[in-house]
């Protein structure tokens, strides 16, 4: 009796092409900043833009939560204020859940968007101190109050060895 034959499947190229990268959102403004010589960097399904050691915004197009798409503006609260008379529509961002964050965003739905979006480009290329942030330095992870050690105590009884 012959032994059954082994049927081998031919695998679908498509298994082993390379996983395609989302397309750049808003690609213009990576355009605008070419003169710097930007760099990306995925974050939180967003794409972020560095000027050398500093991030100074982020590219949001989510279809599935489209209130904070837009440009993303690194910057702080102390320049809220100057920045808003430059961007009316600028506000601050949903999704982090905070009334006022320091992060702001330039929305893609504001009917200026495209414009406000290269103008701050054009901030970020002359260097304005509004924009951009120095990311810190990440920090250890909290330890968690169950996996801490317990610490000696000298008063508890010692345990006998039988």
């Amino acid at each position: 009796m012959s032994k059954p034959r082994r049927t081998t499947t031919r695998l679908d190229d498509a298994v082993f092409a390379a996983k395609r990268r989302k397309p750049v959102p808003h690609e213009f403004v990576l355009d605008a900043l070419a003169p710097l010589s930007p760099w990306t960097r995925p974050m939180f399904g967003c794409l972020a833009i560095y000027v050398q050691e500093k991030i100074v915004l982020i590219l949001r197009d989510k279809p599935s939560t489209p209130l904070d798409n837009g440009v993303w503006l690194a910057t702080t609260a102390e320049h809220h204020q100057s920045l808003r008379s430059e961007f009316p529509n600028m506000r601050s961002i949903k999704v982090l859940g905070k009334k006022v964050t320091g992060w702001q965003i330039l929305p893609v739905d504001a009917p200026d968007f495209e414009q406000s979006a290269i103008h701050a480009c054009d901030l970020v290329i002359a260097h304005d101190p509004r924009i951009g942030k120095v990311p810190g330095t990440k920090r250890p992870a909290r330890a968690n109050s169950r996996t801490k050690p317990r610490a000696k105590n000298s008063e508890s009884p010692q345990r006998r060895k039988p």
